[in-house]
């Protein structure tokens, strides 16, 4: 009597493979930030050369996912395994490929990492000043300008109609909300200070706020400065926009 086959046929190998290449590259990509956090890379390093890799994993991924649910497809339905870990592959692939494409600079997000609602006269440093390395806080005027008109033209500053200070308690409260780690809050002078970080890297980012009056009401410029690298890949224009969105949602 033949021996009767049991259990179901085992996924195909170029759908374990895809799978493998998926684990593989969330492995690579979480050694970046991690590695950067611990001290043990570079920053150029884990932007530069890890994250890189880990996004050709991803690519690879996502390419033999293609291949594997194309395999399966052609297959008789009744002896299809596994199709679900393809497209699963194949999504976290294109998540994983996207983290490194939000680092890269280019014409809308220019090298720069210094940025503000008014480019004529920005609000200045204090506070944060010594935790910055020596003249990093300092505006290059015109050298950065010219690239933030050009990549960041919605950037405007806030308008309330309030006095200066009511709208000082509002920028304010609009800091803790957005649950920075206030620095300094000067009220006479109309200025506040703050550190964002950021999530994978553990970047840290300081931010100045300046209440004016503005006719009957008030005006609130807003600057962003990264303490590391020559280029924000757009954070600090992102972070501007989510502080006045907040602000002004009041």
């Amino acid at each position: 009597m033949a021996r009767r086959r049991s259990g179901k046929a085992s996924i195909p190998w170029v759908v374990r493979l895809a799978a493998a290449l998926v684990v593989l590259s969330a492995l690579i990509l979480l050694a970046a930030p991690v590695g950067y956090r611990l001290g043990i890379l570079p920053l150029r390093t884990a932007l530069l050369t890890v994250l890189r890799w880990g996004a050709y994993g991803a690519a690879a991924a996502a390419a033999v996912s293609v291949l594997g649910l194309g395999f399966q497809l052609a297959q008789p339905r009744n002896a299809r395994r596994g199709v679900w870990l393809s497209v699963v592959s194949l999504l976290l692939a294109g998540v994983m490929f996207s983290i490194p494409a939000g680092y890269r600079v280019g014409p809308r997000k220019p090298p720069i990492h210094d940025i503000t609602t008014d480019i004529e006269n920005p609000p200045p440093f204090v506070a944060v000043v010594p935790l910055n390395t020596p003249g990093r806080t300092d505006y290059e005027g015109e050298v950065i300008a010219a690239q933030q008109r050009e990549a960041y033209p919605d950037l405007r500053p806030a308008v309330l109609d309030v006095p200066p200070a009511e709208a000082f308690d509002r920028a304010l409260a609009a800091v803790y909300q957005m649950r920075w780690q206030l620095v300094e809050a000067d009220e006479p002078g109309g200025r506040i200070e703050a550190t964002d970080t950021t999530f994978w890297f553990g970047f840290k980012d300081d931010v100045v706020i300046r209440v004016r009056p503005d006719g009957g009401g008030s005006r609130i410029d807003v600057r962003s400065l990264s303490r590391v690298g020559g280029g924000d890949a757009g954070t600090n224009a992102a972070r501007i926009r989510e502080y006045v969105d907040t602000l002004t949602a009041e």
